[in-house]
Order: structure tokens, then sequence, then C-alpha cells
């Protein structure tokens, strides 16, 4: 007798086999990008990144809780499934006051203040950002981390980011970085995105000799020292992006604890539509 395989059970199998291959189709990048890879070497290309921002100060002595928040949340990485991505950017509107900070610049200063215009939020330190959508006290950790796993429920674009690998003998201290950008958001139709570089520096430290934080040793995660738009794009889903920006290392910083962060944000609003860092490659 003829053994045949119902048809009820053949439609199953099919629908299974049709289901998986869509499930692991690629993003839409060319074939070059096959070896590009999601940044963090804390496995996030299974995470959604989350940009978080702290405009802070030495001179301030409301912010040390506030970096401590920052550093909490980098090194902990506590939201499963988010890539949480610290900017510390020190302002420079404290410097007056007796304490000179030596991370802070004129340049973030003006970065918070567009975004007191965006978010209708006063400048004040330590004040936190999230995704540049939402603002708050930066001490508040509660509030971060509220805010932060809202943020990571968000459609992102998908950004690639890793150092090229060739070394250029007459630069030893120059990196360049491959990036890609893709998928993004359906924002409008007339909107653009403009797409950031970020130098982020681990493990600093400041002996403040004056200033509210006079005599106290100051730690820090996620400095950053270098901030730079590399490109625009339109802030619709077929719309693509690639990039070589090289990176000039300065004498003083440490190369090991160095972070490149590329995130994109909607130009006028601030709001960050996709995010990733990588390491810099070993000397």
């Amino acid at each position: 007798m003829k053994w045949q395989i119902p048809s009820v059970l053949l439609t199953v199998v099919f629908s299974f086999v049709l289901a998986l291959t869509f499930s692991v189709r690629s993003p839409a990048f060319g074939p070059e990008d096959t070896n590009a890879k999601l940044s963090g070497e804390k496995g996030a290309a299974s995470r959604q990144a989350v940009i978080v921002e702290l405009f802070t100060s030495e001179g301030c002595s409301s912010c040390p809780p506030a970096d401590n928040v920052l550093t909490w949340l980098n090194e902990n990485q506590p939201l499963p499934g988010v890539e949480i991505i610290p900017l510390s950017e020190h302002v420079d509107y404290w410097n007056h006051l007796g304490w000179a900070d030596p991370y802070s610049s004129a340049s973030f200063t003006e970065r918070q203040r567009e975004y007191s215009q965006s978010l209708r939020a006063g400048v004040y330190t330590p004040q936190m950002v999230v995704d540049g959508k939402v603002q708050f006290l930066g001490s508040d950790r509660d509030e971060a981390l509220e805010a932060i796993s809202s943020a990571s429920r968000m459609a992102k674009a998908t950004i690639r980011i890793q150092p090229i690998a060739a070394v250029n003998s007459s630069a030893p201290r120059s990196v360049s970085f491959s990036v890609q950008v893709g998928n993004i958001p359906l924002i409008g139709a007339k909107e653009k995105g403009l797409v950031f570089l970020a130098i982020t520096e681990n493990n600093l430290q400041s002996n403040v000799a004056g200033g509210e934080n006079s005599g106290r040793n100051l730690k820090y995660s996620a400095v950053v020292r270098e901030l730079k738009m590399i490109g625009r794009l339109d802030a619709r889903p077929d719309a693509s992006f690639l990039a070589r920006p090289t990176v000039r290392i300065s004498g003083e910083w440490k190369r090991n604890d160095l972070r490149a962060v590329v995130f994109i944000e909607l130009q006028g609003s601030h709001k960050i539509l996709g995010a990733a860092e990588s390491l810099f490659p070993a000397s």
C-alpha cells in the first residue's frame, strides 16, 4: 500500500519553511557589507541602542551624583535587550566660578541650548536627555531607566560601524571607521537626518582645586572628546548612507578607553533615529 503525506501536514510544513525564510532576511545593505557588524562588544547586535546624554560640569556641586548615574548605566547596562550608549558632555558656563572644567566645550553648551528650544525646557546642570526626546534631572536614576526603556521600544535605523583594518604608517595615531546607515524610520517626506560621530573616553578623573567641588576627586565615563557631523540623509526608509570618517587620536586620550559612537538625529527636533558604537582597534 502506497503511503501518502496528508495535505494538511504539507501545508503546515510549507508555511513553517516560508516563515523561517523571511525571518532570516538581512537588512538592506549590499553584498560588500556582509562583514560589517553592529556596534558593541557587549552583544549589541541583538539589542536596541539608546543614546543618553548628560550635560554636566566639574564646577557644579549637584553634578557628581548624575555623573555616577551615567557611569552606572554604562557599566551595568541594566535593561535587558537595550544597549545604553552614554555621552557625557561638559558645558563651559560654570568655568568662570573658580574652576575651568578641562573637559568642557562651548559646543556642548550650544547643543544643550538647542535642546532647550526643541524640548521647551530650561538650561541647567545636571541635565539628562534620552534619545533627544525627553529631559530630566540627571541624578534621577529611576526616571532615567523609565525613559530609556520607553525609547528602546521605538523604531530605529540600522547603523553599522567598525574600524577599517588598514593601517596608515604615515599617521599611526589616526583611525578610520566604516559607517553604514539604512532602514531609516519613516518620519516625514521633507525631513533630514544628521549623522554625527562622537568620540568618548571612559575611566577619566580630575582632582578639582577650585569652585563648588574644590578638593574632590571626580570620576567619569563616556566623556565626549570630539563631536562632529559627518553627513546628512533623507529621513525615509529607502535612504542609505556610507562614510569613512577618520579620527585623529590626541596624545591626551587613552586609546583602550575610547569608543566611536555614530548616531542620527532629526534636523530641528534633535530626536535620535538610531545609534551604534565601536571599540578602537588595538595599536
